[in-house]
């Protein structure tokens, strides 16, 4: 009803005389920005995770798999029962990342999960039908650069919300009823990877391995600008009581408020006492976190700087009732 109101009363003022004020419209006015920013992302996201799936799938054609090197994580899984058992590869992908799959929509939510199973069958498919060129013979060239493609892909898909290798979220789930760190437990699964593979292979074999694995986890770190195991992020705006709920309710997160005050922003002096919200989160959860934050309050200021270790707190995530 209120929207022909407005309507009318738009004609009748045009009607009386063309410098009247024209009525504030009633609706948000971002609205219509917004949606773009939801598409334009969307799109960005479909593009890093396309760019992933491909990247990662040249990487295994075109140079592990000719060179029967192994990676770290679900796909060296793969790769290893491939050799060993003759399965195909695109099979194996897929039925050894339905339980991180799974995983991811329990703890990262179901959009991360969407994308993470797009991205899994995406390469599936590309490893499936795209016939990539084997570009070299030579080991040492093979396990750098296979290395490098995949963890290009890896990091790709990672900055478009998904993931390629659910081994990252076996350890954020597993890390939560145990004393180890994410990255202990990373380490400690390829691991038993390459142990596995020196043995049933060769030791030549799992040394490149190796190799192309700490090639793989080089670019990921090099692709997603360096984001460490965990990001401190503080949070200035004068909604941090709903972003604060947000943190630790949705996302499970602890949250630190304290106050401060304004100096000088894009508004001019503004001295006001305000609340400021410091949290810490993993990165597959900063995507979510800053798209969070951008629907409470599109004002907020948001710092992020990579955090070394943590201790205490709420770092490993509790679960949501």
């Amino acid at each position: 009803m209120l929207i022909p109101q407005l309507l009318l009363l738009r004609k009748r003022q045009r009607a009386e005389s063309d410098s009247l004020p024209k009525p504030m419209p009633q609706r948000n006015p971002w609205q219509g920005r917004r949606g773009r920013r939801w598409w334009r992302r969307q799109i960005t996201n479909a593009l890093f995770l396309t760019m992933g799936v491909f990247c990662a799938g040249f990487g295994l054609e075109s140079f592990l798999l000719p060179g029967g090197f192994l990676d770290g994580g679900v796909t060296g899984v793969s790769l290893l029962l491939r050799q060993v058992f003759g399965l195909p590869l695109p099979v194996l992908i897929i039925v050894l990342n339905v339980p991180f799959m799974i995983m991811a929509g329990r703890q990262l939510g179901r959009g991360v999960a969407v994308r993470t199973l797009l991205s899994v069958l995406g390469l599936a498919v590309v490893l499936a039908l795209v016939p990539f060129p084997i570009v070299t013979e030579d080991k040492l060239l093979i396990s750098v650069f296979g290395g490098f493609f995949l963890g290009a892909g890896i990091g790709l898909a990672m900055r478009g919300g998904g993931v390629l290798d659910g081994t990252e979220i076996m350890a954020i789930y597993l890390s939560k009823s145990s004393s180890l760190t994410v990255g202990d437990i990373i380490l400690a699964f390829n691991i038993v990877i390459f142990s596995v593979a020196a043995y049933v292979l060769s030791v030549e074999t799992a040394l490149y391995s190796i190799l192309a694995y700490l090639s793989a986890a080089k670019t990921v770190d090099f692709v997603i600008d360096g984001v460490e195991e965990y990001t401190g992020v503080t949070i200035v705006s004068g909604r941090s009581d709903a972003i604060r709920r947000m943190i630790t309710e949705k996302l499970g997160r602890g949250a630190t408020v304290y106050s401060g005050k304004r100096g000088y922003g894009s508004h001019g002096t503004q001295p006001s006492p305000i609340d400021i919200v410091f949290t810490v989160v993993t990165r597959l959860e900063l995507s979510q976190l800053k798209s969070e934050v951008e629907q409470i309050d599109r004002q907020a200021f948001m710092v992020m700087h990579s955090v070394k270790d943590t201790k205490g707190g709420m770092v490993k995530k509790r679960p949501l009732h």
